[in-house]
């Protein structure tokens, strides 16, 4: 609906890295055409590699493509997220950005592709 869907989608390309700060004007701007997904993910975090394993069990087929960011390597952005964004920092963690603002966010056990689907799709 959106342009964001890939049927050809597995977990390994579901992915996409958010390593660069320079990166979010370029997601700012594409929000304007279509929701853009954020997962923020701890690496230290059991609960983290749980969210991030249930996304990608989640019917691949039909989930948009999510930018990755590793927290723990790039903290810089994280902040610079929850700044720009005006979305208190946690982790695990998706945001969903439409017209350069933040949509929709969960944390922890509430980070479901169903509900990502539902805002971003």
């Amino acid at each position: 609906m959106f342009g964001l869907f890939n049927s050809d989608k597995t977990s390994s390309n579901l992915w996409k890295t958010l390593d660069h700060k320079d990166q979010l004007e370029n997601i700012d701007k594409a929000s304007y055409n279509t929701p853009v997904v954020l997962f923020k993910h701890s690496t230290r975090c059991s609960i983290s590699h749980m969210a991030k394993s249930r996304l990608e069990s989640s019917d691949i087929d039909n989930a948009p493509e999510i930018y990755f960011l590793d927290l723990i390597r790039y903290r810089d952005i994280s902040n610079e997220i929850a700044d720009r964004y005006q979305v208190q920092h946690e982790s695990p963690q998706i945001i969903i950005i439409k017209d350069g603002k933040a949509i929709y966010n969960a944390s922890h056990g509430s980070i479901r592709m169903e509900e990502i689907i539902q805002y971003a799709g």
